[in-house]
C-alpha cells in the first residue's frame, strides 16, 4: 500500500512537471518590438511599411511610428532608440553625415555611406533598382536641335542657362545640395511643382529643368520635354536602403531587408508612392500587397 501511494505521488508530479515544461516553453518570453520610423513623406511611410512587413514575416515584433518630421527628427528619433529602423536615400543620407563626400556612383556612395555613418548606426543592401535620383530636363524641340542625350552633353553650355526646380511630391526630404556636378547653371528658379516647371520649360522661361525625383511619380510632367540620361552619374545615385540600430537584427533578419532591397524598383515604389498620395490607399495595405507579390 505505501509502494502504490509513493508511485502515485511519484506520478502526479511527473505530470505537474510536464505541464510546467509545456507552459514554460508555449511563453518564451517575446523579443523586443523593432518599431520602424517614417518621416512626413509618403515614400518614408510607405517604405517604413514594406520594412515592418518583411521584418515582421520573419517572426518579429514590429510597429511603425509614423509622421516623425523631417530627416533631423526621425534620424534624432533613429539614435534615441524611440524606433529602430528608418528608410533612407543613399546620397542624401552620405550628404547628411559627410557633406565633403564626392563619390557618385551608387556601389560607391553606398559605402561611403557605410564608413560616414556614427558608431552604432548600419545600413544592408540598397535597393539597385530603385533610382530616385533627380531628372534634368529640356524641351524636346532643344533636345533635338542641339542634339542633347545626356547630362554630359549638356555640361559645357550650362554656365549659360537658367534652370528651374521642382520638389516631386511625395519623396524623402532632398539634401539641399548642388545635384548636377560639373554643370553649373547661370540661375535657378524655383516653382511649386512638377506641372508649373513644365509651363515654364515650354515657355521658355527658364532652359532646364532638374526634378527632385523619377517621371513616374508626376505623370503628365514631362509631356513634351526630353529626360536627358545620365549614365556617368553627375546626379549623385539615390538609392534606397534601410537604415538601423547595430546588433538590432539577426542574419535572417537582415538577409530578408536584402531581399526586399533585390525586388523593389523605381516603378513599383512609384506606384505605391501614387496609391496613397493620389488615390488615398492606405500605407500599411499597399505594403502588404507589394510583398505579397514578390513572396516576401
Amino acid at each position: 500500500m505505501v509502494l502504490a501511494a509513493s508511485q502515485r505521488v511519484l506520478a502526479r508530479l511527473l505530470v505537474v512537471a510536464s505541464v510546467a515544461l509545456v507552459v514554460s516553453c508555449g511563453n518564451d518570453a517575446p523579443g523586443p518590438t523593432i518599431t520602424v520610423g517614417a518621416g512626413d513623406s509618403v515614400e518614408s511611410s510607405v517604405l517604413a511599411e514594406i520594412y515592418a512587413g518583411a521584418l515582421a514575416r520573419t517572426g518579429a515584433r514590429t510597429a511603425v511610428s509614423a509622421r516623425l518630421g523631417g530627416r533631423e527628427e526621425y534620424l534624432a528619433a533613429l539614435d534615441a532608440d524611440r524606433v529602430q529602423v528608418v528608410a533612407e536615400h543613399t546620397g542624401a543620407l552620405l550628404t547628411h553625415f559627410d557633406e565633403h563626400a564626392t563619390d557618385r556612383q551608387p556601389k560607391y556612395v553606398a559605402n561611403a555611406v557605410s564608413a560616414a555613418l556614427p558608431e552604432g548606426l548600419v545600413v544592408s543592401d540598397f535597393a539597385d533598382g530603385a533610382d530616385l535620383r533627380p531628372r534634368v530636363l529640356l524641351t524636346a524641340q532643344a533636345a533635338g536641335q542641339d542634339k542633347v542625350r545626356s547630362v554630359g552633353d549638356l555640361a559645357p553650355r550650362c554656365g549659360e542657362l537658367t534652370v528651374g526646380v521642382a520638389v516631386t511630391p511625395g519623396l524623402l526630404p532632398s539634401a539641399g545640395r548642388d545635384r548636377v556636378g560639373g554643370c553649373d547653371f547661370a540661375a535657378s528658379v524655383a516653382f511649386p511643382d512638377p506641372a508649373a516647371l513644365r509651363k515654364a520649360l515650354l515657355d521658355g522661361q527658364v532652359q532646364a529643368g532638374l526634378l527632385s525625383g523619377p517621371p513616374e511619380l508626376a505623370p503628365g510632367a514631362t509631356d513634351g520635354l526630353a529626360v536627358l540620361s545620365d549614365d556617368d552619374y553627375a546626379v549623385r545615385a539615390e538609392n534606397v536602403l534601410p537604415l538601423f540600430r547595430k546588433g538590432l537584427l539577426d542574419q535572417r533578419q537582415i538577409k530578408k531587408l536584402n531581399y526586399v532591397a533585390g525586388e523593389l524598383t523605381t516603378d513599383e515604389l512609384a506606384v505605391m508612392i501614387r496609391r496613397v498620395r493620389d488615390e488615398g490607399s492606405a500605407p500599411g495595405d499597399v505594403a502588404r500587397d507589394w510583398l505579397d507579390q514578390h513572396a516576401l
